[in-house]
């Protein structure tokens, strides 16, 4: 295979796709689908009926020559991967895209901090101050404990 040919299989490979923005979404979400396979000044009919949104046409862009378009996946839709196609209006070429739908939408992970409050153990426990503020106010109820106790004793009336 020859650099040129391997350039145009490259070619037309990006532009026999259908790209899905965002590919996975959630229930009630805009999605926008673009493709070049239908020519510089083409427009396309597509189809979201898999997932349950029906038709919606794709209308020459000034991106590179692109078809896009847009459609609203339903409220109801389950989650799942579901085909969009769309049909260029001149010629019978036809491409496919896959949209992927989930419950929530994939953000970024955060990691959790602090101690877990399980009530079984085994989390961190308290930080230096805290144990130090605790170790003094034990210190204190002792030394008053001593103190009554002794009074007590001595039988100064309490």
């Amino acid at each position: 295979m020859s650099a040129m040919s391997a350039m145009s299989a490259t070619s037309a490979t990006s532009a026999g796709s259908l790209q899905v923005y965002p590919s996975t979404t959630t229930p009630g979400s805009q999605v926008t689908v673009n493709t070049a396979a239908c020519g510089g000044q083409g427009s396309a009919l597509g189809d979201a009926g898999a997932v349950g949104a029906g038709t919606f046409p794709l209308a020459p862009s000034t991106h590179e020559g692109e078809a896009i378009g847009q459609f609203r996946v339903p409220e109801g839709a389950q989650p799942g991967t579901y085909e969009i196609v769309a049909r260029c209006a001149e010629g019978d070429r036809q491409v496919r895209g896959d949209l992927k739908v989930a419950l929530s939408a994939a953000g970024p992970q955060t990691q959790p901090r602090g101690s877990l409050k399980t009530g079984v153990g085994g989390a961190p426990g308290p930080g230096p101050s805290q144990t130090a503020a605790g170790v003094a106010a034990l210190a204190v109820a002792a030394a008053g404990g001593t103190w009554l106790l002794h009074r007590r004793a001595r039988g100064d009336g309490i």
